[in-house]
Parts: structure tokens; sequence; C-alpha cells
């Protein structure tokens, strides 16, 4: 029975991810996407007509991966508690709890990769980082309103902006813990997030 080729595809991704994370787009040959993954030039490019397309559907797996992540961890915050508040900081714990214990420091984010190196991506490709992060804004809108109706905030806040506080704390994070070395800045900064909209948001 003839192969569908899925895995060596899923091989190929996995490499390219990797490779990306430690060196950027830029320092990422073809050759050495072949060489981890243990696949041919023939085959690479049977899945992939260019870098380019390689990087696109790179970007296209991990915003699949990552909005998914974002609901089911909402999903497993709401079956915990009903109210808004709890939700939001259970949600917060969840990721905190995703990243503590780690023995090195987390290797990063494509997306904030990619923003990086903007400059080598066409519009498609950067057009879905932008896509994540409008997601991410717009599903933590709707739940910072409905926290803000059940208990209003201490001092006055924009929400639009507060919405995409996760991913700066979370983006800003990644890079201070691979520029220190140090795996657990990741979990404290999230920590810290989850400490100011306990404060923000009284109970």
């Amino acid at each position: 029975m003839p192969r569908d080729g899925t895995a060596t595809r899923t091989a190929l991704l996995d490499a390219a991810e990797g490779l990306v994370l430690a060196r950027g787009f830029a320092g990422t040959r073809v050759d050495d996407v072949l060489t981890v993954a243990g696949a041919t030039k023939g085959a690479f490019f049977h899945h992939f007509a260019s870098k380019q397309e390689l990087a696109k559907a790179l970007m296209e797996r991990f915003v699949a991966m990552d909005l998914q992540q974002m609901e089911e961890t909402w999903a497993r915050a709401d079956a915990l508690v009903r109210d808004p508040r709890e939700r939001l900081l259970v949600f917060v714990g969840l990721y905190v709890e995703m990243f503590d214990g780690l023995d090195e420091p987390f290797p990063g984010c494509l997306m904030g990769s990619y923003a990086m190196e903007a400059g080598l991506f066409d519009g498609q490709t950067l057009g879905l980082v932008e896509d994540d992060m409008r997601a991410w804004r717009r599903r933590l809108r709707v739940r910072l309103a409905e926290v803000a109706e059940a208990h209003p905030p201490r001092v006055e806040v924009d929400l639009d902006s507060l919405a995409d506080h996760f991913t700066v704390v979370v983006e800003g994070a990644f890079i201070v813990s691979r520029v220190m070395g140090e795996a657990a800045v990741t979990r404290d900064q999230l920590t810290h997030l989850r400490t100011y909209l306990e404060l923000l948001f009284p109970a």
C-alpha cells in the first residue's frame, strides 16, 4: 500500500520549526531541514515548492495548534469555575502550569521569530501571524469585558489594550528567558500577570 507522505511532511515541519526557533528563518537552510528530518530533497519539494511555502505551512500549523490550545484551556477553566474573574485567573494559571518545571528555557514562539524577520516573508505568511494575535485579542477582550462587568476594575483600564497584555508578557518572557538562560522566567512573568489581574479586578 503506498504511503500518503503525511509522516514525512510532519517530520519536515518539525525539523524546520526546531531550526527556525534556534537559528531564525534566515539561518535555516533547506539542507539542514533535510538532515534533521532524515528526508530527501525530492521529498521536500514534493511537499513544498519552496522555502517560502515551507514557512507558510509552518505558520499555518502553528496558528491552528496555538488557537486550539487556547480554546481547550478556556474550556478547562469554564469547567472548573463559574465566576468570570476566577475563570480568567484559572486560565492564566493553567498557562503558568504549562511552563512550570522546565529545565531549559522555552525555545520560543514562531510568531515572535517571524515578526523579528518580517522582511523575509510574504504578506500571506505575515498575515497568519497577525491573524493569530488578533484572535487572541478578540477572545481575551470578550472575557475581560465579562470580568469587568461582574467585578469593576479598581482603576480605569483600557480593555482593548489589556487584551494584548497576555501576548506581550509571554512573547517578552520567551526573549528574556532565552537571553538569560533562565527557564523559570516565563512561568514567573505569567504569575506576575495573574497577580496583577487579581489586584485589578477585586473579588
